[in-house]
């Protein structure tokens, strides 16, 4: 399996009609222990609900999340996006043959958390809305360890996010004691990478320890099956949407108070 989430050239999926303006930037920020980072900052022209902390695959920021935080703020969501390859890489944009596998070697998880706290943190000068962290791939693992409470968030969304151990180092499942809902996670069915007794694992333990989630598994679906331009996929996609949409509203109500589990049926 390749170690590509997504290719330089992909593209979110499309929500519908924009029901705002958008303005976007590129950032630099700080970390805690004075590293720069880069990130990408899309502001709706009328906010109507949670910020949202956009965690990326294991690329790094690139086009994709770029466009990501933009589709969500045309639904009403400040987005900021960030980078994972400050310290090793700088904070210039890259070439499509950045060499991302060399430089998350070299990522520890006290700056990967120290930046996603700098990014929560700067949502909050923005805005004082709530904030809820989306990830994808490597970056759904780490959005599924942002439910800790020390990172202040109303809520996590992973997408296809490794839960178990990974190369001896425990996983959201492992660390389901301390994380705290709601928890929504998206999972292909036919991602060879993640399988459902992994899933179930994960949903046992975050049961067991009493913390609100929703999981929802797409039948046929692969890994990094949020992606326009894949007419097989478009109903997953559009599922996928509606639900992150509803629970950046849910949230925002705290409706979300109860642990479930679902299956999307063909």
């Amino acid at each position: 399996m390749s170690p590509v989430c997504y290719e330089p050239d992909a593209v979110p999926p499309v929500h519908g009609s924009p029901i705002t303006t958008v303005t976007s930037e590129r950032l630099v920020l700080t970390s805690a222990d004075g590293a720069n980072f880069a990130a990408h900052l899309a502001r709706p022209g009328r906010a109507s609900g949670p910020a949202v902390l956009v965690l990326p695959d294991n690329r790094g920021l690139s086009g994709f999340y770029e466009r990501l935080t933009e589709r969500l703020a045309e639904q009403g969501h400040i987005a900021l996006a960030i980078d994972y390859f400050g310290r090793t890489a700088g904070t210039d944009p890259r070439t499509e043959d950045f060499p991302f596998m060399e430089h998350l070697g070299k990522a520890h998880k006290d700056g990967l958390f120290a930046d996603i706290a700098a990014g929560a943190a700067h949502l909050r000068a923005e805005s004082d809305e709530e904030i809820v962290s989306l990830g994808f791939c490597f970056g759904g693992r780490l959005a599924f360890m942002t439910a800790r409470p020390a990172f202040g968030l109303a809520g996590t969304i992973g997408l296809y996010g490794y839960p178990d151990v990974l190369f001896g180092n425990p996983g959201p499942t492992q660390m389901a004691g301390e994380l705290r809902g709601p928890i929504l996670g998206l999972f292909g069915g036919a991602d060879e990478g993640i399988s459902p007794e992994v899933v179930s694992a994960f949903g046992e333990a975050l049961e067991g320890a009493g913390v609100a989630h929703e999981f929802v598994t797409y039948p046929g679906a692969p890994h990094s099956f949020f992606e326009l331009g894949r007419p097989e996929l478009a109903e997953t996609c559009a599922d996928a949407w509606s639900r992150i949409l509803g629970f950046l509203k849910r949230t925002a109500r705290g409706d979300l108070t109860s642990p479930r589990a679902a299956t999307m049926q063909d």
